[in-house]
């Protein structure tokens, strides 16, 4: 469970029907089948960002669904674990725009330490099936997260990456915030306009602009 300052704007959720039914459902899963990421981590995106500590949201679909990777953060990877498509295509991305080297694995930690918060807008996932819980009520309790960030009355940057995410945007009306949105950086649409997108910059700069401390995007190589 989120028991940080998250908790405040999302507390009224948890009595909510939809999350009621939703937690019924997900418990099942866990325990007729393999379900990730493992339990302890699906809040982990909020447990690593808190809710004042949020600099930039970057907005994922589901968690990866083979073993070893998902640990509840977005595009995110274990130590260890191949780097998935998508984020490889994020580092190429990355180092076009600001100059990251490119490192050996996908643990993006980091980012989500200096209060880039990495949510996914379904939180958990069956095992070799993608999309398997959608529908099923998180995308509910995500959105209410979002809601909570658009409130927030600070300068916040939104990366929203392909169709999914990019329909949050008409959530997002706080004249203090940005918001940014691209093709997702998968393989099928990285060269829709991806790749030149220059996120990473846009955001530093306007962090900057607004005296917050950018992010400091490179990951080293463990």
């Amino acid at each position: 469970m989120i028991d940080n300052e998250w908790l405040a704007p999302l507390k009224q959720e948890f009595s909510k029907p939809y999350y009621e039914k939703l937690y019924r459902f997900v418990n099942d899963e866990y325990k007729r089948s393999v379900i990730y990421p493992p339990k302890q981590d699906v809040f982990r995106a909020y447990e690593m960002t808190p809710i004042d500590k949020v600099k930039v949201l970057i907005l994922g679909q589901d968690p990866y669904h083979e073993p070893g990777q998902a640990h509840g953060l977005c595009f995110s990877v274990t130590p260890g674990t191949d780097i998935p498509p998508s984020l490889v295509n994020i580092y190429k991305e990355l180092h076009d725009d600001i100059g990251c080297s490119i490192p050996n694995n996908g643990y993006l930690i980091k980012w989500a330490e200096q209060g880039v918060m990495l949510l996914n807008t379904v939180l958990t996932v069956r095992a070799h099936a993608a999309n398997s819980h959608r529908g099923k009520g998180w995308e509910q309790f995500t959105d209410a997260t979002i809601a909570a960030l658009n409130k927030e009355d600070r300068p916040i940057v939104y990366m929203l990456w392909g169709r999914n995410a990019g329909e949050k945007a008409s959530m997002l009306d706080n004249p203090k915030q940005l918001v940014l949105t691209a093709p997702h950086p998968s393989p099928l649409s990285a060269y829709k306009g991806f790749f030149g997108c220059r996120h990473f910059s846009k955001a530093n700069d306007f962090l900057s602009a607004n005296g917050i401390t950018p992010i400091d995007w490179q990951i080293e190589n463990i």
